[in-house]
């Protein structure tokens, strides 16, 4: 027999970093309902693999599926390879670019291990909605949109300043909270998460369960988290976000990056603190005293614990101040060996990955992003000539020891 936390004390656990329960008073009867019958709840969320990458913005509604987990409660991953070959309008201005289901399920690939660094493999369910979309009849599409009206699909905030502006709304992208609610059916979630960004989709949800006898789930929605520069909701697609992926050194020095105005709710909605450590956290920022580069320094530290270990936390930490406290050049750089007279600096920095793409090592150099043994070189054209070993910076973290 399963052993649940009493009603309240799970309630209470539910709404920390939560921005609204819809309704609550539904969910108190589910979690009542679970409790008595000995059942756990299914939790829903679900995730378009647009990207490869999640990011610690994905992060935020992760860790509240992984409260539910801690509650005893059953998480329902599911992986969106179908609907984000739609494309998800939530928050656009124009029609995103169209995925293959190939692409959107090598992007799908890497989401269980990544999303595995917070939920716990032994309650959680993983599907991807082509399982059931896929295989839809037409006649299945007609019966799926009668259940909801275009009047009430366009009262999304979204679609609404496009037909002011006349920006284009294509027909398929109708059909998205339409697929995303029918994920709802196939899995019958009791509660599903989001973002606020996520609100109308989630709605939907209740109502396409109602549409087809079920009972509606309820909706737990998350804070956004805007990504280092401080200003955009965090995304891959705008170089701002913390990836999952990223090595120590860069989630530590990404960290290291943000606005001071959001280092309090990068600790909230990114790390493990508990409410204590959070408060004492508040009081140093709230103390004119305090320098906030120090709680950036905790910040980096507590994200490559979570999503590494401690031992990376340390390792990175003594690696930004061996860069940035102290000047000096990290011991385990990788190295490049020069294998002609003559190479374009710009070709040297594409090969070694220190920049996606020519044009974007090219914009580092002109903005005086890069040094050869410190010296800075703002020449785009500038050829390095094999004469003799140096060590190659491009940014703030990124080194090359380059031998001939």
């Amino acid at each position: 027999m399963m052993s649940f936390p009493p009603v309240k004390e799970q309630i209470d656990h539910i709404k920390r970093n939560t921005v609204e329960i819809i309704p609550e008073d539904e969910l108190v009867k589910k979690i009542e309902k679970s409790i008595k019958e000995n059942k756990p709840l299914r939790i829903k969320l679900g995730c378009d693999p647009s990207r490869p990458d999640l990011h610690i913005g994905h992060g935020v509604v992760l860790q509240k599926l992984r409260d539910f987990q801690d509650l005893g409660h059953k998480a329902v991953l599911i992986i969106g390879d179908f609907t984000a070959m739609i494309g998800d309008p939530s928050g656009k201005s124009k029609t995103r670019p169209a995925l293959t289901l190939e692409e959107t399920r090598i992007n799908g690939k890497t989401y269980f291990e990544q999303a595995s660094r917070i939920l716990l493999e032994k309650d959680l369910e993983i599907r991807y909605n082509s399982e059931w979309l896929d295989k839809m009849t037409f006649s299945d599409v007609i019966k799926l949109s009668s259940k909801y009206t275009v009047m009430q699909i366009l009262e999304r905030d979204d679609f609404t300043k496009r037909m002011a502006s006349k920006t284009p709304i294509s027909l398929h992208e109708l059909l998205y909270p339409l697929s995303q609610a029918y994920d709802s059916v196939a899995v019958q979630s009791d509660v599903e998460l989001g973002g606020t960004d996520q609100k109308f989709n989630l709605l939907v949800g209740r109502a396409i369960q109602e549409a087809y006898g079920q009972e509606s789930q309820c909706i737990v929605t998350c804070e956004l988290l805007e990504g280092t520069d401080g200003v955009e909701k965090m995304s891959k697609s705008l170089n701002n976000a913390i990836c999952f992926t990223d090595s120590p050194k860069d989630i530590f020095g990404k960290s290291m990056s943000i606005p001071d105005k959001l280092i309090y709710k990068y600790y909230s909605l990114g790390t493990m603190l508990n409410d204590a450590e959070l408060a004492e956290v508040k009081k140093e920022l709230d103390d004119p005293a305090t320098n906030p580069r120090n709680l950036k320094v905790r910040l980096g530290y507590e994200l490559v614990k979570k999503y590494y270990d401690e031992e990376s936390a340390r390792y990175a930490q003594n690696e930004f101040e061996t860069i940035f406290v102290k000047k000096e050049i990290p011991d385990d750089i990788p190295e490049f060996k020069l294998e002609a007279k003559e190479v374009k600096l710009v070709t040297i920095i594409k090969e070694n990955n220190m920049a996606a793409t020519s044009s974007e090592a090219i914009r580092l150099i002109k903005q005086g992003g890069v040094t050869i043994d410190g010296e800075k070189i703002t020449d785009e054209k500038y050829i390095v000539k094999a004469e003799k070993d140096f060590v190659l910076k491009v940014g703030k973290r990124k080194f090359l020891r380059v031998k001939v």
